[in-house]
């Protein structure tokens, strides 16, 4: 039994970011109805489209959307939009990630549902906000969070191309945001009896996963460094390549403090007497020559035996891991990060997937559940609802579901 046992959650979510929110809901014990038109989430053939192959999985789709419910109601027509209505009129939290003129189109924005139902919590997840003139843009992640919040041109170098950063990855963190938003909306109405409205967009975050560096910007006007490692304002906060090709990061945040240890480790002792490093100040000023003679140093030995060095000087570090060095980290199948999954035709072994970054005392682990067959669900969760047999029958027969 999850944490959330009880609290009954209709997603109606595309793509990452919604599912995403609902897939948490969902594995910390909600009932979470997915809401889809019969297209279906397009996530589900991303893979097929890519490749052009046969294959029926997508993981993506598998992670976020695993232990759902899947009910396919057509809200462009009135009749599947009032059917949604009634759909969420039984449950606790509705959220979205489709635009507002679409929602509002269609019956189902923020301001319709709450007029006919204060207690319930609204969750909206969009690209731009709710306001101003861009509320309507379209905003996947790599727009809305990586390159308009100043992500991007953060982590891009003078001069430099911008990276493209992991796609889904502004998604997931908006969704954890929006989850956390949700969760104490709930826990205001137990005071109150009413629901509210509770928004987080792509951008909104994005710019707060930069807010270190530019709430000194707004403050005291202090223009962000450069992330050019060659020119790194603490070389002992910086990334280096060890002589396998492999890449480690120097942890030394207190610069005055890790000193003399990193440079113990280094056997490179005779820099403690140099005059261009004798303080954070001067290293600072004198960064390209200490990363020049660093980035020799650590050529010198492959990353495992700086790591072996690393343990016995008790160096602060961390390796730059691969996905397959990731996989097989020791640290990282301790903590749990990797679960498995029943796959979706039911036919196959588990799979394997990740985990939720959240652990409760009272999971009992295994594996997760199936993600649903596109409207697995629906007759299931109208009869519940309390329609018969005929009007089911009569609102697949108009296309209303399926």
């Amino acid at each position: 039994m999850g944490v959330l046992n009880g609290i009954r959650v209709v997603e109606m979510g595309l793509w990452v970011a919604g599912p995403s929110a609902g897939g948490i809901l969902a594995d910390w014990g909600a009932e979470v109805i997915k809401l889809e038109t019969p297209r279906g989430d397009p996530m589900r053939q991303l893979y097929q489209a890519l490749s052009g192959s046969e294959e029926t999985r997508c993981p993506p789709f598998d992670l976020h959307n695993r232990g759902k419910r899947s009910v396919v109601v057509d809200v462009n027509q009135p009749e599947g939009s009032a059917l949604a209505r009634r759909i969420i009129a039984s449950a606790d939290v509705f959220l979205t990630n489709l635009r507002p003129h679409y929602l509002k189109r269609v019956g189902l924005h923020h301001e319709q549902l709450l007029a006919a139902d204060p207690r319930l919590v609204y969750g909206s997840l969009t690209g731009y906000g709710l306001d101003g003139p861009d509320q309507d843009a379209p905003g996947y992640d790599l727009a809305a969070f990586t390159a308009r919040s100043g992500v991007s041109w953060r982590a891009t170098p003078p001069g430099g191309v911008p990276p493209t950063l992991p796609g889904g990855m502004g998604d997931n963190v908006t969704a954890i945001t929006l989850v956390a938003g949700l969760l104490g909306a709930l826990l205001a109405r137990q005071r109150t009896g009413l629901g509210q409205l509770v928004a987080t967009s792509l951008l909104r975050t994005g710019i707060f996963c930069v807010s270190m560096e530019l709430s000194a910007r707004l403050a005291i006007d202090r223009v962000a460094p450069s992330p050019d490692r060659r020119y790194a304002q603490n070389p002992l906060m910086n990334s280096y390549r060890a002589a396998d090709g492999k890449w480690l990061w120097l942890i030394g945040a207190e610069a005055s403090r890790h000193w003399e240890p990193m440079m113990t480790a280094l056997e490179a002792t005779h820099l403690l007497a140099d005059e261009r490093f004798q303080s954070s100040r001067s290293r600072n000023k004198n960064a390209a020559a200490l990363i020049e003679i660093l980035d020799g140093i650590f050529a010198r030995r492959s990353r495992d035996e700086w790591a072996a060095v690393f343990r016995e000087h008790g160096v602060w570090w961390a390796p730059v891991n691969s996905f397959e060095d990731l996989v097989e980290d020791t640290q990282v199948q301790s903590i749990g990060a990797f679960r498995t999954m029943a796959t979706m035709d039911g036919d196959s072994a588990e799979q394997r997937t990740l985990a939720a970054p959240i652990d409760f005392g009272s999971d009992p682990g295994g594996a997760f559940p199936a993600p649903p067959r596109l409207g697995a669900d629906t007759r299931a969760v109208l009869e519940a609802l309390g329609l018969d047999a005929a009007e089911i029958a009569a609102m697949q027969e108009a296309g209303v579901i399926s």
